[in-house]
């Protein structure tokens, strides 16, 4: 089967969340979250290196509108978070490098700042990760945390996943220092 054929919906619910694939126009609401969250985004520099940019209304804009073209081809599944019943936009999370062929992907995620601590990345990450056991039918999810994140992999922890081993100077941080990466992964 051609991938963009993939009959996939824009958005999935859990509990509390709405996951719904990035549109052109949500550039404002994601620059607001990545400005009230730079801190702690930019932490571990290896792992998200595009925090490192100077935000812009038209750098998320267009992360948006790209990752908008990526979920239609099918290449990726990006997707924002928002609290269900509301417009209160929480963060994101996704499929990443995704492998129709081998039946895999890699998931990301991050969270505004004051919706930290409240287990919302987490039913983020276990309702994609269910939905592409489920309905895409994959086999293998991977996460890749800096070894130093403590709640980015306690966060892979609380969603099942089993961690595979320590990817030794896995990254080279923007200081030029070798940083160690923890692998994860959680399969069907």
């Amino acid at each position: 089967m051609n991938d963009i054929l993939r009959d996939i919906p824009d958005q999935i619910e859990s509990d509390r969340l709405i996951l719904r694939s990035p549109q052109p126009g949500d550039g404002p609401i994601v620059y607001s979250a990545v400005c009230a969250s730079l801190e702690t985004l930019r932490a571990f520099p290896a792992s998200m290196p595009w925090a490192l940019e100077e935000p812009s209304v038209d750098i998320s804009e267009a992360f948006c509108r790209q990752s908008r073209i990526d979920y239609l081809a099918r290449k990726g599944l990006p997707m924002l978070l928002f609290l269900k019943g509301s417009e209160t936009f929480i963060g994101a999370c996704g499929l990443h490098n995704l492998s129709w062929k081998h039946q895999q992907a890699h998931t990301g995620y991050w969270v505004h700042r004051n919706w930290q601590g409240q287990g919302l990345i987490t039913e983020a990450v276990s309702t994609i990760c269910d939905f592409a056991f489920t309905q895409l039918k994959l086999r293998r999810i991977s996460c890749l945390a800096d070894i130093h994140n403590l709640d980015s992999r306690r966060v892979a922890e609380r969603a099942g996943f089993q961690l595979e081993g320590i990817l030794r100077n896995e990254r080279i941080a923007p200081d030029g220092s070798l940083r160690d990466t923890a692998l994860y992964a959680l399969i069907r």
